[in-house]
Formats: C-alpha cells, structure tokens, sequence
C-alpha cells in the first residue's frame, strides 16, 4: 500500500496514524477466492438472465401450460396464445423490452437490495472491504447515506411486490397441473412447484419479513401470533444466504428445462397425461 500522495485524501487506510505497508494484507491464505466466486456467479447468472429475457421464445408450452419465471406474468399482445394467464393489460411491446418487463425491475431491486447480496457484491464488485484484513481500495466510507446506495433503504418495498410475484408464481405452477386431455402431471411440474417453494422460502427469509412479522414490538408476550411467526421466519433467516444462492439456481434451471422443451428439444417427462 503505497502512502498518501497530494491527490488521495490521507483517510482511513491511506492515514499517516496507520502503518504504511507495501503489501495489500499480510494474509497468506486465498483470501481472493470468495470474492472472486462471488463475481463469478452474479456475471453467469445475469448473463443468463439477460440473454433469456431479451429471447422472445420457447418460454411457453402451450401442451402443459408451462411458462417460465422469467416471462410471468407475460401480459402483453406480444406474448404467444395462452401465455397471458392474467389477461392482456398492454399491447405489443417494441422488440427490446422484455415481455416479463412488468416485474423484473422490481424482482431485481429485490435481490440487488437485498441485505445478503449487498455484502455480497460490496465485498466482491466493490471491494468495499474484499476481505477480512485486507485494505479496501477506497479512502472514504459514506455508508448508505448517499446516491446511489442511499436506494438500498427500499428494500422493504420490493419485499412486498416479491410477495405479489410469489403468488403469481405460484398461480402459474399451479396452472402448469395440465395436459391436452385435462388434468396432468410431468417432470416440469416438480420443477416448477420446487422452484416457487424455494423462491417462498428465500422471500420470507428476508430481513424485513422478519422486521414485518416482530419488528417494534416490546412485549411478545402479548401478540402469541406474530412471535409465533417471527421464530418461524427467524430460522430460515439464519440460512437466508443459502437459499439466495439455491434460488438463482433454481430460476436457470426451471427457464432451461422449458426453454428446451417449449423449442421442442426435449419431450416432458409425463407422469400423467
């Protein structure tokens, strides 16, 4: 670490009250695997997400009414026939806009605001530190006070337009129970009804269902309910950083499968129908 220069403010770790080492961290571990992980499964998963988003096809399966996560609800004219199981609220949209475009801000917003990911890309994208003992390349610390991390205090409210699209999603794995003849049953619905139950849990894992369901309460003992709730949402709390990882891996692997069977690359696995 080089010592403060007439351009680099002399704060935090560049401070003459700080000993000037040459080196980084005096850590011999591989300390830059986490953060380097890290980068490495946000960019392939929004890569991914991206590219899908921005397709316009094979993600409907109009045998089985599969519509995958990325494009629901598809509410526009431009969506394929039976794809719009909430009815058409828009008309044909121009060809960069995404046909899910109504929720993926917000769903995004979510995950972005999120307070695992925040110490996930903080420390891996911004190395805002990247790791315990290691100088971070910043000089000054504003917190979450000003453009653009001031925006991150709006987490609570993406947390309640996730509950929405939870249920939406929920309603479109439902539908999915279909076949030509009626009632059916296939491999893409454990898939589906795997990936909304995954994508409930890591949502009411969520700090601010926990703050939701107990926060600002002083006495537990007279609302049994909602502490009743919010020992519940407190154990999977604990492992809400888990299942921010299980769930976009969900999310790819539930487009993929319909992805290959709406293009007809692969047949669905019946059960029944």
């Amino acid at each position: 670490m080089s010592a403060p220069t007439a351009n680099r403010p002399a704060t935090g770790v560049f401070s003459p009250n700080r000993a000037q080492l040459p080196q980084r961290t005096l850590r011999t571990d591989r300390w830059w695997k986490a953060p380097l992980l890290t980068d490495l499964g946000l960019a392939a998963f929004l890569i991914y997400g991206f590219v899908r988003a921005m397709w316009g096809s094979a993600y409907w399966v109009d045998d089985y009414h599969y519509l995958t996560p990325f494009y629901s609800p598809c509410v526009s004219a431009s969506c394929v026939p039976g794809a719009s199981h909430l009815g058409v609220w828009f008309g044909h949209f121009p060809w960069w806009m995404p046909l899910g475009s109504l929720v993926l801000p917000f769903l995004l917003g979510f995950r972005i605001t999120c307070y695992y990911y925040r110490r996930a890309y903080y420390r891996s994208v911004w190395q805002s530190p990247p790791g315990c003992a290691v100088a971070e390349p910043h000089s000054t610390y504003t917190g979450e006070t000003r453009l653009p991390l001031i925006i991150q205090n709006s987490h609570r409210y993406f947390f309640y337009i996730a509950l929405v699209v939870s249920v939406i999603n929920t309603y479109d794995a439902i539908k999915a129970f279909h076949s030509p003849s009626g009632f059916g049953f296939g491999l893409g619905n454990v898939i589906l009804v795997g990936n909304v139950t995954l994508l409930w849990i890591y949502t009411l894992s969520c700090h601010s269902c926990r703050h939701v369901t107990g926060g600002r309460l002083k006495h537990f003992s007279k609302h049994p309910i909602r502490y009743w709730l919010w020992t519940k949402v407190s154990a999977i709390n604990t492992r809400h950083m888990e299942f921010a990882w299980i769930t976009l891996g969900t999310l790819v692997i539930t487009d993929f499968y319909i992805m290959l069977v709406a293009s007809g690359t692969i047949n669905d696995l019946r059960f029944i129908g």
